[in-house]
């Protein structure tokens, strides 16, 4: 009896290590989209009041801890029994993220500049619907980039038995949600705690110039951010139509490949916005006909 137990632990100590290795190698098969992620996300849950910002951030959190608990099954059936499926939402993913990342470049360099010469008109905000919006958006961008996490993650450990593939790929999932939107929310909350060094120290002592340039750096950061994810989201929709279609694989093979990705996630993102213009000119006529 108890030889049989010291076995069952055996077994389980061995499993863990498996994990442990597999998880480890794993994550580092993520390292870079997960920092595409991060700066994606760190935008997205930029721009609400200071009282909001943990409630939004919790609420884009829980939505991207069940994209994952949707995801990770998912894609461990479709892996066993349908992977082209996997390959097939990937492209799609790609294309969604490519669009993003062009409409927000067309939105700043056309319709920002157009807005000036608009007439002034009083604008009614519905901050709460505007909170709404602004978070389905994280949540349905965090899905494509989770589904990046997730495949990487599992193509990682096709080789080890399901249940190492099972708890590994839960593990990275869980890793990027908690490293993500933990790194998101120090990074919104630096001028709250800048404020409060600045208010307990004396003027001009350490951390009075601590807080001081934590609240003078936020506004930088954050419109980093805005550029930095914006690139990302082209970036990552390049990467996943460069490592998943042969032709563009091969397609200028001395150019290096993050220029390559991001020359192929801005066409695919132009030809996306495009496409999205042009049905959404077509809604409109036939509505107003």
């Amino acid at each position: 009896m108890a030889s049989g137990i010291f076995a069952v632990l055996d077994d389980i100590a061995l499993l863990m290590d498996d994990v442990a290795m597999t998880t480890k190698l794993a994550t580092k098969k993520t390292a870079g989209i997960l920092g595409d992620d991060l700066a994606v996300n760190a935008e997205k849950a930029t721009g609400f009041l200071a009282s909001r910002e943990i409630p939004v951030l919790w609420a884009i959190t829980k939505g991207s801890l069940l994209n994952k608990v949707i995801i990770v099954p998912i894609a461990l059936l479709l892996n066993a029994f349908l992977p082209l499926a996997i390959i097939i939402i990937l492209m799609f993913g790609g294309a969604f993220l490519a669009y993003e990342g062009v409409e927000k470049i067309v939105e700043y360099l056309f319709h920002r500049k157009t807005a000036d010469h608009a007439p002034v008109v009083e604008e009614v905000r519905d901050d709460a619907e505007a909170e709404k919006t602004k978070v389905r958006s994280a949540i349905t961008t965090d899905f494509i980039l989770s589904v990046e996490i997730v495949i990487i993650a599992l193509g990682s450990v096709l080789t080890q038995s399901l249940t190492v593939q099972i708890i590994t790929v839960s593990a990275v999932a869980l890793i990027a949600t908690v490293g993500v939107y933990g790194i998101v929310t120090l990074i919104v909350r630096m001028d709250d705690a800048g404020y409060n060094l600045i208010r307990r120290s004396k003027e001009k002592s350490l951390m009075f110039l601590i807080g001081t340039l934590l609240v003078k750096s936020l506004p930088i950061i954050i419109k980093g951010l805005a550029i930095v994810g914006t690139i990302a989201l082209i970036l990552v929709a390049g990467g996943i139509f460069v490592h998943n279609v042969h032709f563009l694989h091969e397609l200028f093979p001395t150019i290096p490949s993050m220029v390559k990705e991001f020359g192929v996630g801005l066409v695919v993102g132009i030809i996306a916005v495009i496409l999205v213009t042009i049905i959404k000119k077509l809604i409109g006529k036939k509505a107003s006909a």
